[in-house]
């Protein structure tokens, strides 16, 4: 009869709990910001027109060439910052469905820069439509960080020490 060779005590990696309800619900609703930044991003271009009146409504004394800058570096900005947008929601995205204590942390973050984005907006020259949209990714953001910071997700983001 043969008897096993003992078996050296390998390492183990820390134990992560199964991702809960509550982080899958809040990753879903981050690709579903990323498409709203999508959705934000053509708003952008297809209200030009609305643009370009909100300008003249805070600066009447623009000539045709200042008016014409001033709707194209507004209207690249918005595209420029829903790109960038977009890519933060797909990594957070990713980052929080792996359970990384520092992408829930860092998802609060930027929350909190596009809470101060969303009230700077009110005074900036923007669109009914833009403003709109940017309100509906403020609440889906709202809710995704509602949602990771729950008990129920608490677990899932804190690593247990090897056993």
């Amino acid at each position: 009869m043969y008897q096993q060779y003992p078996v050296a005590d390998t390492p183990q990696q820390p134990q992560r709990a199964e991702q809960p309800p509550s982080v899958r619900n809040a990753v879903r609703l981050m690709y579903a910001g990323a498409a709203l930044e999508v959705i934000a991003a053509i708003v952008s271009v297809l209200t030009r027109g609305s643009l370009k009146s909100a300008i003249l409504k805070n600066h009447p004394n623009y000539t045709a060439a200042q008016l014409h800058t001033a709707e194209v570096a507004r209207a690249t900005i918005l595209i420029i910052g829903a790109l960038i947008a977009i890519g933060l929601w797909i990594w957070m995205a990713q980052a929080n469905g792996r359970g990384l204590p520092w992408a829930r942390v860092l998802s609060a973050v930027f929350f909190g820069i596009s809470t101060l984005s969303l009230l700077l907006s009110l005074v900036a020259a923007r669109t009914v439509g833009t403003l709109i949209v940017g309100l509906i990714i403020w609440l889906v953001g709202l809710a995704a960080i509602i949602l990771l910071y729950s008990k129920q997700s608490g677990p899932f983001f804190s690593r247990r020490a090897p056993s």
